[in-house]
């Protein structure tokens, strides 16, 4: 009777506690976010700055979208499928709230032993609105919930130990888990609850953990107090434990390690489980799970260059087409750009549904360091510019593509042969920022050594290489590397956010941004600024999973010393190495090769595109690759959009994908060409 009291009484505190504490937390919250809401609104012309930040965020959906025109009847078979289901089952099937509960998200935090439930609770939450009264009384309390916090953690120490001891003076020997079920069951849930929190959902998390573990102490704490017997008998045993516990452990390390070293039965094979830190709530998907989860295939190619950098060519193959497209990225970003926006609004689905083979190129640069020589030293891996995304990546890629196509289509379609002069398929490149200046020197420079370049058509958005006209503050950063190469060089060899912690900890703080809409929006206006005003979702492209704790794309210090150059020289040319016995060396001139004046070296025709709203490389930086390549007489053609410099990967408006996909169309293989000219030959002789 006295023990069921007790458990009242301290499961009413319980459940008063936890409301003060997350109401106070939410206070806090709303406080914060109306700030920013208040400086966002006094801000010039950044009232709608909210509209639209929302829907980059890679979420698993059904919808089927409108097909656009372009796409015509090109679509997959998967995609007709997709395209077929009802709108009214994806709402009802998925728990994701619209944009209006996204942005109201924090009126009410969820439970964290309960995530699925947001709508519901905030549905609830606004049934039971506190007044004025409830308010001023939380604040008070506020500063008590905080000096209770510091012995929590204590009382949390004591309930480990405690609990552990008990647990392991007690247990018996479990029944093994078959692990082909144990496999499929961590799937499951990995699938099911895979989705990303920000700090203030974690904060709610471990304030319940804390809460829920110093209240159950109390409650045994109770209980043996209430039962003198029972806590005689937990001391023996705690006795016990202690006298034969290292005896005891060494059995069951034994045993686990015999189990997991033996090969498993149904053909199982030993593996060491790696944690997956689903427990932190971190989105660690790559671009084959994406592709792979819209029912793609999908194939990883790693490519070695000659410098030994090993690179992830990823491909949605087609391995009977005999057109290809490669695909490449631009700076702080991977091959998860090209994927992000799902099965309608991607490019690189986009050119599979329309029957091409598709490679998706990633540079040099991750975090992991990725080289043949696993002992490489952090400098040296990182010591390389824009030449060598030009003269190595590229070129390593796109011979491993040459390879892999020959091969395959000979052994399709063993009739048809190859000339020096007629490969057996047609391969395009689309390219964003740093990707167009690379694929442009990779051109040239294979050109220059009479070595076939591969590609049949360029298509660059936003192409980097020109960058004088700028803001005030690219100019500033301009001028620092300049000046101040040689003494950040061994300091600073590239730039990334250099430890699993604070890459977690940022990436957690991009969610909060996510879902607090005003703060958000505050360091979204802020970022714009920085940039000259480019209106790019700079705070919803962190969203992409690429960006994540345990790798993520740098870029290295010479690289953005490269691009100083070229907007101090105002001229597209290759590194300068600082002094003309070294530029000697490398290019045999005192200089640097100026890429644009070869520009009469390119025998394929060039799309580029350009972004109106686009401050990170303006209208008229691409428009002078344009000048110069028509003066060098080069097939060449201008088009701009009402863009900003991330959305041209990032954006799911048609008509950029639309001109993309009409210039690929452009170029047709061999045999196509050949058809199409014997029809005509065809209708020819009918019509005389």
């Amino acid at each position: 009777m006295m023990q069921r009291l007790v458990d009242n009484v301290l499961a009413v505190a319980k459940e008063s506690v936890k409301t003060i504490t997350y109401e106070s937390l939410n206070n806090i919250v709303r406080l914060i976010n109306g700030v920013s809401a208040l400086l966002l609104a006094l801000l010039p012309g950044k009232a709608t700055i909210l509209e639209g930040i929302h829907g980059w965020e890679l979420r698993p959906t059904l919808r089927g979208p409108r097909f656009p025109r372009w796409m015509g009847n090109g679509v997959s078979s998967f995609n007709q499928f997709i395209h077929e289901l009802s709108v009214d089952s994806d709402d009802s099937s998925l728990g994701y709230s619209s944009e209006e509960e996204d942005s109201d998200r924090y009126e009410c935090p969820p439970s964290p032993a309960s995530h699925t439930s947001r709508a519901s609770g905030a549905t609830k939450y606004s049934r039971h609105q506190m007044d004025w009264i409830q308010y001023i009384f939380l604040w008070i309390l506020f500063p008590i919930n905080f000096l209770l916090g510091i012995p929590l953690r204590l009382f949390k120490l004591v309930y480990c130990t405690v609990s552990r001891s008990l647990f392991i003076s007690g247990r018996q020997s479990p029944p093994r888990l078959d692990k082909r079920m144990q496999s499929l069951k961590d799937h499951i849930i990995h699938r099911v609850t895979d989705r990303r929190s920000g700090v203030v959902e974690d904060l709610h998390l471990g304030i319940e953990i804390c809460i829920e573990a110093v209240f159950d102490v109390v409650r045994k704490a109770a209980h043996l107090l209430l039962s003198p017997s029972k806590a005689f008998g937990t001391l023996l045993r705690l006795f016990s434990f202690h006298v034969s516990g290292n005896k005891e452990d060494h059995g069951v390390v034994d045993d686990a390690f015999i189990s997991t070293a033996k090969p498993g039965e149904n053909g199982q094979t030993s593996t060491e489980r790696n944690t997956d830190f689903q427990s932190l709530s971190t989105d660690a998907r790559t671009c084959q799970d994406v592709i792979t989860e819209l029912g793609y295939p999908y194939e990883a190619i790693h490519v070695i260059t000659d410098d030994g950098y090993v690179l992830l060519l990823e491909r949605i193959p087609r391995r009977d087409a005999r057109k290809a497209v490669f695909l490449q990225h631009g700076v702080f970003d991977s091959s998860m750009g090209w994927v992000s926006n799902g099965v309608v609004g991607s490019p690189a689905f986009a050119a599979y549904d329309q029957g091409y083979d598709v490679f998706l190129g990633n540079f040099r640069g991750l975090v992991s360091r990725e080289h043949v020589n696993k002992n490489i030293p952090l400098r040296e891996y990182w010591r390389y510019s824009i030449n060598e995304h030009g003269i190595e990546d590229i070129p390593a890629m796109v011979d491993t593509i040459h390879e892999v196509k020959t091969a395959e289509l000979r052994l399709s379609k063993p009739d048809i042969d190859e000339t020096n002069d007629d490969q057996l398929y047609k391969l395009c490149a689309i390219c964003h920022s740093l990707g167009g200046a690379a694929i442009l020197m990779y051109v040239i420079t294979r050109r220059l050594q009479d070595k076939p370049h591969r590609l049949s058509r360029l298509v660059l958005l936003s192409p980097a290489g020109f960058h004088q006209d700028s803001n005030i503050v690219f100019s500033a950063i301009e001028l620092v590397l300049t000046l101040m190469a040689p003494v950040l060089s061994p300091l600073v060899p590239a730039f990334y956010i250099p430890t699993r912690f604070f890459r977690m900890l940022v990436f957690k703080l991009a969610r909060d941004l996510h879902n607090l809409p005003a703060v958000g929006g505050l360091v979204q206006t802020l970022m714009s600024y920085v940039v000259g005003g480019d209106s790019s979702n700079w705070v919803g492209v962190l969203g992409i999973p690429h960006y994540n704790m345990n790798d993520m794309p740098g870029v290295s210090f010479r690289v953005a010393v490269h691009l100083a150059q070229m907007k101090r020289a105002k001229r597209f040319r290759m590194f300068d190495y600082g002094s003309p016995s070294a530029n000697m060396r490398v290019y045999g001139s005192p200089e640097p090769l100026d890429l644009g004046e070869h520009y009469g070296l390119i025998n394929i025709p060039v799309d580029l595109v350009a972004g109106q709203k686009d401050k990170v490389i303006r209208p008229s930086m691409v428009k002078r690759h344009y000048k110069l390549m028509k003066g060098a007489g080069v097939n060449v053609s201008f088009n701009e959009f009402e863009y900003a410099h991330l959305d041209f990967t990032f954006s799911h408006r048609e008509e950029l994908m639309s001109y993309v996909m009409s210039r690929l169309l452009l170029v047709e293989p061999k045999d196509q060409m050949n058809q199409r000219a014997s029809r005509s030959r065809k209708r020819g002789q009918v019509s005389s």
